[in-house]
Protein backbone atom coordinates (compact mmCIF):
# COMPACT_ATOMS: atom_id res chain seq x y z
CA UNK A 1 0.00 0.00 0.00
CA UNK A 2 0.97 3.70 -1.17
CA UNK A 3 0.99 6.43 1.22
CA UNK A 4 0.68 9.80 -0.41
CA UNK A 5 2.03 12.07 1.94
CA UNK A 6 3.92 9.73 3.96
CA UNK A 7 6.98 12.06 4.97
CA UNK A 8 3.64 14.37 7.07
CA UNK A 9 2.48 13.79 10.57
CA UNK A 10 -0.51 12.13 9.38
CA UNK A 11 1.29 9.70 6.65
CA UNK A 12 4.01 8.64 8.85
CA UNK A 13 2.03 7.86 11.92
CA UNK A 14 -0.14 5.34 9.75
CA UNK A 15 3.15 4.15 8.17
CA UNK A 16 4.02 3.32 11.63
CA UNK A 17 0.66 1.70 12.92
CA UNK A 18 0.34 -0.52 9.52
CA UNK A 19 3.61 -1.66 10.14
CA UNK A 20 2.43 -2.88 13.22
CA UNK A 21 -0.21 -4.52 12.36
CA UNK A 22 1.97 -6.24 10.01
CA UNK A 23 0.86 -8.07 6.48
CA UNK A 24 1.52 -5.20 4.28
CA UNK A 25 4.29 -3.76 2.08
CA UNK A 26 4.26 0.52 3.24
CA UNK A 27 5.59 2.83 0.73
CA UNK A 28 6.06 6.79 1.18
CA UNK A 29 5.17 9.19 -1.59
CA UNK A 30 5.85 12.72 -0.66
CA UNK A 31 7.27 15.72 -2.63
CA UNK A 32 10.05 15.95 0.40
CA UNK A 33 12.29 13.02 -0.85
CA UNK A 34 14.70 13.56 2.19
CA UNK A 35 11.65 13.58 4.90
CA UNK A 36 10.61 10.26 3.54
CA UNK A 37 14.08 8.95 3.19
CA UNK A 38 14.25 9.90 7.05
CA UNK A 39 11.35 8.20 7.94
CA UNK A 40 12.45 5.68 6.16
CA UNK A 41 15.80 4.80 7.77
CA UNK A 42 13.75 5.37 11.16
CA UNK A 43 10.79 3.00 10.52
CA UNK A 44 13.39 0.33 9.20
CA UNK A 45 14.29 -0.07 12.72
CA UNK A 46 10.85 -0.96 13.98
CA UNK A 47 11.10 -4.24 11.57
CA UNK A 48 13.41 -5.78 13.64
CA UNK A 49 11.38 -5.22 16.39
CA UNK A 50 9.27 -7.65 14.78
CA UNK A 51 6.95 -4.19 13.04
CA UNK A 52 5.72 -5.32 9.66
CA UNK A 53 7.02 -6.60 6.80
CA UNK A 54 9.14 -3.73 4.59
CA UNK A 55 8.76 -0.07 4.10
CA UNK A 56 10.42 2.12 1.63
CA UNK A 57 10.25 5.13 -0.19
CA UNK A 58 8.22 5.39 -3.66
CA UNK A 59 7.16 7.76 -6.66
CA UNK A 60 3.96 7.81 -8.78
CA UNK A 61 4.29 4.22 -10.40
CA UNK A 62 3.80 2.97 -6.83
CA UNK A 63 0.27 5.08 -6.30
CA UNK A 64 -0.86 3.17 -9.85
CA UNK A 65 0.73 -0.49 -8.40
CA UNK A 66 -0.78 -0.18 -4.99
CA UNK A 67 -3.96 -2.12 -3.71
CA UNK A 68 -4.86 0.55 -1.52
CA UNK A 69 -3.56 4.13 -1.67
CA UNK A 70 -3.62 6.30 1.34
CA UNK A 71 -3.64 10.57 0.15
CA UNK A 72 -2.80 11.92 3.41
CA UNK A 73 -0.48 15.26 2.12
CA UNK A 74 -1.95 18.87 2.75
CA UNK A 75 -0.81 22.37 2.80
CA UNK A 76 1.15 23.71 6.52
CA UNK A 77 -1.08 23.86 9.26
CA UNK A 78 -2.20 27.33 10.05
CA UNK A 79 -4.47 29.63 12.44
CA UNK A 80 -8.25 28.92 11.48
CA UNK A 81 -11.14 27.61 12.57
CA UNK A 82 -12.45 25.55 9.89
CA UNK A 83 -11.02 22.89 7.79
CA UNK A 84 -12.57 24.64 4.61
CA UNK A 85 -9.74 26.75 4.39
CA UNK A 86 -7.61 24.33 2.94
CA UNK A 87 -10.08 23.50 -0.07
CA UNK A 88 -8.44 25.47 -2.59
CA UNK A 89 -4.77 24.66 -2.04
CA UNK A 90 -5.82 21.04 -2.06
CA UNK A 91 -7.86 20.25 -4.41
CA UNK A 92 -5.13 21.09 -6.52
CA UNK A 93 -3.53 18.08 -5.16
CA UNK A 94 -6.77 15.98 -5.86
CA UNK A 95 -6.74 17.34 -9.51
CA UNK A 96 -3.24 15.80 -9.49
CA UNK A 97 -4.21 12.46 -8.02
CA UNK A 98 -7.14 12.35 -10.66
CA UNK A 99 -4.71 12.89 -13.69
CA UNK A 100 -2.44 10.24 -12.21
CA UNK A 101 -5.37 7.57 -11.85
CA UNK A 102 -6.58 8.46 -15.22
CA UNK A 103 -3.61 8.16 -17.25
CA UNK A 104 -3.32 4.90 -15.61
CA UNK A 105 -6.41 3.66 -16.37
CA UNK A 106 -7.41 0.18 -15.99
CA UNK A 107 -4.00 -0.21 -14.79
CA UNK A 108 -5.03 1.34 -11.55
CA UNK A 109 -7.77 -1.26 -9.85
CA UNK A 110 -7.03 -0.10 -6.55
CA UNK A 111 -9.25 1.55 -3.63
CA UNK A 112 -8.52 5.47 -2.33
CA UNK A 113 -8.30 6.32 1.58
CA UNK A 114 -8.83 10.12 1.36
CA UNK A 115 -7.46 11.75 4.88
CA UNK A 116 -6.30 15.35 3.49
CA UNK A 117 -9.05 17.73 4.37
CA UNK A 118 -11.87 18.70 3.28
CA UNK A 119 -12.26 14.81 2.99
CA UNK A 120 -15.94 15.37 2.16
CA UNK A 121 -15.82 17.49 -1.05
CA UNK A 122 -12.78 16.21 -1.63
CA UNK A 123 -13.63 12.77 -2.15
CA UNK A 124 -16.86 14.01 -4.32
CA UNK A 125 -14.51 15.55 -6.40
CA UNK A 126 -12.14 13.00 -6.98
CA UNK A 127 -15.32 10.68 -8.19
CA UNK A 128 -16.51 13.12 -10.24
CA UNK A 129 -13.19 13.84 -11.75
CA UNK A 130 -12.39 9.69 -12.08
CA UNK A 131 -15.57 8.29 -12.67
CA UNK A 132 -14.31 5.83 -10.10
CA UNK A 133 -16.21 3.52 -8.70
CA UNK A 134 -17.83 5.05 -5.68
CA UNK A 135 -17.04 2.29 -3.35
CA UNK A 136 -13.34 2.10 -4.14
CA UNK A 137 -13.25 6.38 -2.39
CA UNK A 138 -13.55 5.76 1.51
CA UNK A 139 -13.41 9.38 3.33
CA UNK A 140 -11.75 9.19 6.47
CA UNK A 141 -14.12 10.17 9.49
CA UNK A 142 -13.70 8.41 11.93
CA UNK A 143 -11.70 11.47 14.49
CA UNK A 144 -15.57 13.18 15.06
CA UNK A 145 -16.68 9.71 16.37
CA UNK A 146 -14.02 9.04 18.35
CA UNK A 147 -14.55 12.32 19.88
CA UNK A 148 -17.84 12.56 20.67
CA UNK A 149 -17.61 9.23 22.63
CA UNK A 150 -15.04 10.96 24.35
CA UNK A 151 -17.22 13.90 25.39
CA UNK A 152 -19.85 11.13 26.18
CA UNK A 153 -17.77 9.02 28.07
CA UNK A 154 -16.31 12.74 30.30
CA UNK A 155 -20.14 13.62 30.86
CA UNK A 156 -20.96 10.21 32.06
CA UNK A 157 -17.69 9.59 33.96
CA UNK A 158 -16.94 6.38 32.32
CA UNK A 159 -13.50 4.90 30.76
CA UNK A 160 -12.44 5.15 27.48
CA UNK A 161 -13.63 2.27 25.13
CA UNK A 162 -16.87 2.02 27.16
CA UNK A 163 -18.97 4.09 25.08
CA UNK A 164 -20.88 3.59 21.56
CA UNK A 165 -21.92 6.76 19.38
CA UNK A 166 -21.77 7.93 15.97
CA UNK A 167 -21.30 10.91 14.43
CA UNK A 168 -22.49 11.31 10.35
CA UNK A 169 -22.83 13.66 7.57
CA UNK A 170 -19.75 16.43 6.91
CA UNK A 171 -16.39 15.96 8.72
CA UNK A 172 -16.73 19.49 10.09
CA UNK A 173 -19.28 22.14 11.76
CA UNK A 174 -22.29 20.42 9.72
CA UNK A 175 -21.47 17.20 11.54
CA UNK A 176 -24.51 15.22 13.15
CA UNK A 177 -24.09 13.39 15.94
CA UNK A 178 -26.36 11.17 16.98
CA UNK A 179 -26.77 11.77 20.59
CA UNK A 180 -30.30 9.53 20.73
CA UNK A 181 -28.39 6.22 19.50
CA UNK A 182 -25.52 5.80 22.78
CA UNK A 183 -24.71 2.95 23.94
CA UNK A 184 -22.09 1.99 27.24
CA UNK A 185 -20.87 -1.41 27.60
CA UNK A 186 -23.63 -2.47 24.98
CA UNK A 187 -26.59 -0.65 26.65
CA UNK A 188 -28.97 2.08 25.06
CA UNK A 189 -27.89 4.73 27.45
CA UNK A 190 -30.43 8.20 27.60
CA UNK A 191 -28.47 11.26 28.45
CA UNK A 192 -29.62 14.23 30.11
CA UNK A 193 -29.68 17.84 28.26
CA UNK A 194 -26.45 18.83 30.31
CA UNK A 195 -24.76 15.63 29.50
CA UNK A 196 -25.89 16.28 25.63
CA UNK A 197 -24.51 19.65 25.87
CA UNK A 198 -21.54 18.89 27.53
CA UNK A 199 -20.63 15.81 24.53
CA UNK A 200 -21.68 18.04 21.49
CA UNK A 201 -19.40 20.84 22.60
CA UNK A 202 -16.39 18.92 23.34
CA UNK A 203 -16.92 17.88 19.45
CA UNK A 204 -17.69 21.09 18.11
CA UNK A 205 -15.08 22.94 19.83
CA UNK A 206 -12.27 20.58 19.26
CA UNK A 207 -11.01 20.87 15.98
CA UNK A 208 -11.03 25.02 17.26
CA UNK A 209 -9.25 24.30 20.52
CA UNK A 210 -6.70 22.05 19.20
CA UNK A 211 -5.66 24.85 16.12
CA UNK A 212 -5.58 27.66 18.79
CA UNK A 213 -2.22 26.00 20.24
CA UNK A 214 -0.35 27.21 17.06
CA UNK A 215 1.44 23.69 17.71
CA UNK A 216 1.90 23.30 14.35
CA UNK A 217 0.51 19.62 14.02
CA UNK A 218 -2.39 17.96 13.49
CA UNK A 219 -4.61 14.93 14.96
CA UNK A 220 -1.26 12.51 14.09
CA UNK A 221 -1.87 9.90 16.67
CA UNK A 222 -5.10 9.55 16.24
CA UNK A 223 -5.23 9.89 12.47
CA UNK A 224 -2.46 7.52 12.16
CA UNK A 225 -3.82 4.51 14.43
CA UNK A 226 -7.45 5.57 13.05
CA UNK A 227 -6.12 5.21 9.52
CA UNK A 228 -4.14 2.23 10.04
CA UNK A 229 -7.11 0.31 11.20
CA UNK A 230 -9.60 1.73 7.90
CA UNK A 231 -7.03 0.54 6.05
CA UNK A 232 -7.00 -3.24 7.69
CA UNK A 233 -10.63 -3.49 7.57
CA UNK A 234 -10.11 -3.20 3.71
CA UNK A 235 -7.00 -5.82 3.51
CA UNK A 236 -7.99 -8.21 6.29
CA UNK A 237 -11.91 -8.18 6.39
CA UNK A 238 -13.83 -8.55 9.54
CA UNK A 239 -17.26 -7.85 10.86
CA UNK A 240 -17.35 -4.40 11.79
CA UNK A 241 -19.23 -1.16 11.21
CA UNK A 242 -17.08 2.47 10.33
CA UNK A 243 -17.95 5.63 9.82
CA UNK A 244 -16.71 7.10 6.37
CA UNK A 245 -17.86 9.12 3.59
CA UNK A 246 -18.51 7.80 0.89
CA UNK A 247 -20.59 9.34 -2.26
CA UNK A 248 -24.34 7.98 -1.90
CA UNK A 249 -26.63 7.50 -4.56
CA UNK A 250 -30.52 7.64 -3.05
CA UNK A 251 -29.08 6.17 0.63
CA UNK A 252 -30.36 9.09 3.61
CA UNK A 253 -31.82 10.56 0.24
CA UNK A 254 -28.66 12.11 -0.78
CA UNK A 255 -27.58 12.10 -4.31
CA UNK A 256 -23.62 12.46 -5.80
CA UNK A 257 -22.22 13.72 -2.76
CA UNK A 258 -19.52 11.97 -0.28
CA UNK A 259 -20.81 12.18 3.83
CA UNK A 260 -20.13 10.38 6.71
CA UNK A 261 -22.53 7.42 7.40
CA UNK A 262 -22.34 4.01 8.82
CA UNK A 263 -20.54 1.42 6.37
CA UNK A 264 -18.89 -2.22 6.15
CA UNK A 265 -15.34 -1.95 4.91
CA UNK A 266 -13.56 -4.83 2.96
CA UNK A 267 -11.58 -6.10 0.26
CA UNK A 268 -13.59 -3.99 -2.40
CA UNK A 269 -13.76 -0.98 -0.32
CA UNK A 270 -17.21 0.09 0.78
CA UNK A 271 -19.04 -3.33 0.83
CA UNK A 272 -22.19 -1.93 2.08
CA UNK A 273 -23.72 1.34 3.37
CA UNK A 274 -25.74 1.03 6.63
CA UNK A 275 -29.13 3.12 5.97
CA UNK A 276 -30.06 3.31 9.87
CA UNK A 277 -33.48 4.75 10.83
CA UNK A 278 -32.52 8.32 12.20
CA UNK A 279 -35.01 10.52 14.07
CA UNK A 280 -36.42 13.37 11.37
CA UNK A 281 -34.26 15.77 13.14
CA UNK A 282 -30.73 13.83 12.62
CA UNK A 283 -31.72 13.26 9.14
CA UNK A 284 -32.74 16.26 8.11
CA UNK A 285 -29.51 17.49 9.43
CA UNK A 286 -27.70 15.00 7.53
CA UNK A 287 -29.21 16.21 4.25
CA UNK A 288 -28.54 19.66 5.00
CA UNK A 289 -24.72 18.53 5.87
CA UNK A 290 -24.82 16.98 2.27
CA UNK A 291 -26.69 20.14 0.85
CA UNK A 292 -23.14 21.55 2.30
CA UNK A 293 -20.74 19.58 0.78
CA UNK A 294 -22.68 19.57 -2.52
CA UNK A 295 -22.47 23.88 -2.73
CA UNK A 296 -18.82 23.43 -1.73
CA UNK A 297 -18.39 20.95 -4.91
CA UNK A 298 -19.86 23.04 -7.20
CA UNK A 299 -17.74 25.84 -6.28
CA UNK A 300 -14.52 23.99 -6.71
CA UNK A 301 -15.79 21.73 -10.06
CA UNK A 302 -16.86 24.72 -11.53
CA UNK A 303 -13.60 27.05 -10.41
CA UNK A 304 -11.74 23.93 -12.03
Amino acid sequence: MTIIGGGGGVGSSAAFNLLLRGGCEVVLVDTRPNMVASHVLDLEQTLELGAGRSVRGGDDQDVVDADVVVLAGGAPLVLNTSRLVYLDAHTAMVDGLAERLLAAGDAWRGLLVMVTNPVDPLCTLLWRRTGIDRHRIVGYTLNDTLRLRTGIGRALGVEPGRVDAWVLGEHGDASVPLLDRVRVDGKPVELTAGQRAAAEEFLRTWYVRHVALDSGRTSTWTSGLGVARIVDAILRPAPGIWPASVVLAGEYGIDGVSVGVPVSLGRGGVEEIHEWELAPDDLAALQRSAALVRELTERIDVAG
